[in-house]
């Protein structure tokens, strides 16, 4: 990017390393970014740093959020920030939030350069598109190292290893050094301070073990639920881990937990990159049969996981209407959670599956909910229209030479192997006799490169127009559009997709 002035502009420098590599030194960084703007007449007035942070989000690096406060408070008197690249200025998992800090900078009149990056701002088009990919790249960065990191272990797990979490009622973690040799017990909280050291899961105190045992006796032999026993347990003022409160998901947690007899799972459930917690299908699942020392028989394991698999045994549609009746009597009205929450009731979703719809089980008991429900007919139109939209604009991407593959995330899409792309269709709202509404709703969760929104006509039936917004500029999850916008939007209104096409195709190169 260049940057041409005829007179002295005020930059401040950010400069920030983690652990990644030698090329991002703070004195490489910074030896760059001068003389970047020793080049085009710029003057750094002041330097500021966050060494040893990572990128994933704002939290621990004050570095940048003095920068962002001081640029804010208007105690600082600049016109640039100057960055070694996008990666430097923040590694975010999702992108709008750079955009959003790169927002507020600009509304006081502050812009960031990139000084290392190749992208210009004489192309708007082609700079809008070349940033968000960069910042694409640099979460991508970071998604490879976590993958890394998952593998080391899942090796370490497939050695008999303990990887993270608590040990569980009735176990403790063994510190051992790298010739198996034991070094003590861990507390709660401690952790190993040296890298070749592993945990390992061993039986805990005679009384917790027989505990333990004790817990499936009672389950097994003597048909008592989990909340009966958890009930019992705090009767009898026993302690659960911890010193805290037995509960039914405690209980239910031992019965099915397969570290009681002696196996090591892992991946269940996800946590990557400080995003939001991910349930994992079994296939996905790291296991180690045999990895510690059982404190609970296969056998008696067994018999407990039988009788909670029976209690969700397929019924007869007539038996789990009947059931839902009951229920209904009972609370005076029903919804996914108060079916949830019943415990000796199978959940909602086993619902939703024998039947499609909580709706239907509804009119099937003589139930109506006191919510209005019919817009879930004008939803499955949309949706409708939504999936011949998102495969015509495949087909379009194939035919310009581009290629779409999909994504883990539902309904993003990954093009050419360079971005990511989200498509919704915005219905038509009538919300007066003379005014119209279209609610976009972006998926800012997954972090899509770019947005295409097709609006719909007044009848849910065909394609308005399109709106195609970059992450860059998507400043919230939401927006209303009207028959008449400002400018602003408007300035990513288009008839057809012809500009999105032209970013994407794909072109021969020459002989030489």
């Amino acid at each position: 990017m260049s940057i041409k002035a005829k007179n002295i502009i005020y930059a401040a420098e950010y400069i920030r390393m983690s652990t990644d590599h030698q090329k991002y030194s703070l004195d490489n960084q910074s030896g760059y970014i001068r003389e970047y703007a020793k080049k085009h007449n710029i003057t750094i007035i002041k330097s500021y740093n966050d060494a040893g942070k990572s990128g994933l989000n704002l939290s621990g690096r004050p570095g940048l959020k003095a920068l962002i406060d001081d640029v804010l408070e208007h105690r600082i008197s600049i016109s640039l920030i100057l960055v070694y690249d996008v990666s430097r200025f923040g590694r975010f998992q999702d992108t709008d939030e750079a955009g959003h800090y790169s927002h507020l900078l600009k509304l006081r009149g502050v812009k960031i350069i990139y000084c290392a990056e190749h992208f210009s701002e004489a192309q708007p088009e082609m700079f809008t598109l070349g940033l968000a990919l960069s910042r694409h790249g640099a979460a991508s960065f970071s998604r490879n190292q976590s993958e890394k990191v998952f593998l080391g272990q899942v090796n370490l797990i497939k050695k008999g290893y303990h990887q993270g979490g608590l040990a569980g009622y009735g176990l403790r973690r063994l510190l051992i050094d790298e010739n198996h040799n034991p070094k003590g017990e861990l507390k709660h909280g401690q952790r190993k301070s040296i890298q070749t050291d592993r945990v390992i899961l061993t039986p805990g105190p005679r009384e917790e073990i027989s505990l333990v045992n004790r817990i499936f006796d009672m389950f097994n032999d003597e048909g008592k639920p989990e909340l009966v026993i958890a009930s019992e347990l705090n009767r009898r003022q026993i302690l659960a881990e911890n010193g805290s409160c037995w509960s039914r998901a405690k209980v239910h947690q031992i019965l099915t937990s397969e570290k009681y007899i002696g196996n090591s799972i892992y991946n269940k459930t996800s946590f990557k990159l400080k995003q939001q917690y991910v349930t994992n299908p079994e296939e996905d699942w790291i296991r180690y049969d045999g990895a510690y020392t059982p404190i609970v028989s296969v056998e008696k394991f067994n018999r407990a996981n039988e009788i909670i698999r029976a209690r969700a045994a397929r019924l007869s549609e007539d038996e789990l209407l009947e059931k839902l009746r009951v229920l209904l009597r009972k609370k005076g009205r029903l919804s996914g959670i108060i079916i949830d929450e019943e415990e000796l009731l199978p959940s909602s979703s086993i619902y939703r599956s024998r039947f499609g719809s909580l709706l239907r089980v509804y009119q099937l008991i003589g139930y109506t909910p006191e919510t209005d429900y019919t817009w879930l007919k004008t939803k499955k139109l949309v949706n409708e229209f939504n999936d011949r939209s998102t495969k015509k604009i495949i087909d379009n991407i194939s035919h310009e030479g581009g290629w779409v593959s999909d994504t883990p995330a539902p309904g993003i899409l990954h093009i050419n192997d360079e971005f990511t792309l989200a498509i919704q269709s915005a219905r038509c709202q009538r919300i007066s006799p003379q005014r119209l509404r279209w609610k976009i709703k972006f998926r800012t969760m997954f972090s899509p490169d770019i947005s295409i929104a097709v609006r719909m006509d007044s009848s849910n039936q065909s394609a308005v127009d399109y709106y195609i917004f970059p992450a860059i500029d998507i400043l919230s999850e939401k927006i209303s559009l009207e028959e008449s916008n400002p400018y602003q939007l408007d300035l990513y209104r288009f008839d057809n997709l012809a500009p999105f096409y032209r970013l994407i195709r794909r072109a021969k190169l020459k002989d030489s």
